[in-house]
């Protein structure tokens, strides 16, 4: 009514009034009544926007691959924003009078663009594929330099590459060369796992052979220990044989002396004492034999009288004609206890008549 308006800006949007070519107000969030003939509002946003791009590049090996991100950016400085472009309002308060607020960000995505192909221009194909977080760093931080970055007063947030894809030809062949090379890799593992156990194998081998053999060793020290102490206790046992066989030898070598040494006195006694029976026989071949006799009773036992009694009865036999042992006489015999025997005897003997006429 009358021209009068009423606008209301969002906290995000920086909201200028203009009249007369000045600034009357300017903020964000603003509320206020206008009157619109005289008045132009330029309303620029600050919030952070992002602008997603998609690229189709060559690498420096001439091979197609496409690019795709965003980049995120707001307004810093909304003077140098609305000095440079047009972000004025329609009369109604809510539509732009002019599509410079939306080719910003177009302006923002050529220059990332720019960045980007350089980046990837300068790499080869399997070096792109894998550097695309590098690639996104280096084209924030250059894009922050840029000289129309800051005459528009942008301020930089990020920059993200999300992927960079071959062509379809150019992705199997180098899925399948990195298929064959994960293959290869495998096999590379089997074939080092392999050769760890192949090793370990080994070792193991060898540190049982080294087992048998320090155990064959100790053994055989252990042997030779043995045979050793057997020699040592045979050598002992020798040398006690030998010993104990020059004992037996010296003794019987004393034994035979002694033997000897005695056949000799022996030898002497008999000597001797068939000297002393030769002289007493040659003494008594000239004596009476019935003297001799009664030498050799002399000092006779009872029994002995007795028998020497018996066999002079023998020896005249012929001259007695009978004999007669009364039991007495036997007892007395047997006791040992007559007191003359020999007379006895002699009481006993009958003569006969012929050994009568021979006395």
């Amino acid at each position: 009514m009358f021209g009068i308006r009423f606008i209301k800006s969002q906290p995000t949007v920086h909201l200028m009034q203009f009249r007369g070519g000045q600034i009357v107000r300017e903020g964000m969030g603003q509320s206020f009544f206008y009157y619109g003939p005289t008045t132009t509002l330029v309303a620029v946003p600050v919030g952070s926007k992002d602008r997603p791009f998609i690229l189709d590049l060559v690498t420096s090996d001439f091979q197609s691959v496409t690019v795709q991100g965003q980049v995120t950016y707001r307004i810093g400085d909304p003077h140098k924003t609305a000095a440079l472009m047009d972000f004025s309002l329609a009369r109604d308060g809510q539509s732009y009078v002019s599509e410079d607020p939306g080719r910003l960000g177009d302006r923002v995505a050529m220059q990332v663009e720019v960045i980007i192909q350089q980046a990837v221009q300068a790499l080869p194909l399997k070096e792109a594929l894998r550097a695309s977080s590098a690639i996104a760093r280096a084209a924030q931080d250059e894009l922050a330099l840029q000289p129309e970055m800051a005459a528009l007063g942008l301020e930089i947030l990020g920059v993200s590459i999300i992927a960079i894809k071959p062509n379809p030809d150019i992705a199997r062949a180098l899925e399948a060369e990195a298929r064959e090379s994960n293959l290869k890799t495998a096999d590379d593992a089997i074939y080092s796992r392999r050769m760890s156990a192949v090793e370990n194998e080994r070792a193991i081998r060898q540190n049982e052979l080294d087992t048998d053999i320090a155990v064959e060793q100790k053994k055989r020290e252990m042997r030779e220990a043995q045979m050793e102490a057997k020699a040592t206790l045979m050598r002992k046992e020798n040398a006690l044989r030998a010993e104990q066989m020059a004992s037996d030898i010296e003794l019987e070598t004393r034994r035979a002396d002694f033997v000897d040494g005695q056949a000799r006195n022996r030898r002497a006694l008999a000597e001797a004492e068939a000297h002393r029976v030769g002289a007493v026989m040659q003494a008594l071949q000239s004596a009476d034999p019935r003297v001799v006799q009664a030498l050799a009773a002399a000092g006779m036992q009872p029994g002995q009288l007795i028998a020497q009694a018996f066999g002079g009865i023998a020896e005249r036999a012929e001259r007695i004609g009978q004999l007669n042992v009364s039991p007495e006489l036997l007892q007395s015999l047997m006791a040992g206890s007559a007191a003359n025997p020999l007379a006895t005897v002699a009481a006993s003997i009958t003569p006969t008549k012929a050994g009568r006429e021979r006395a």
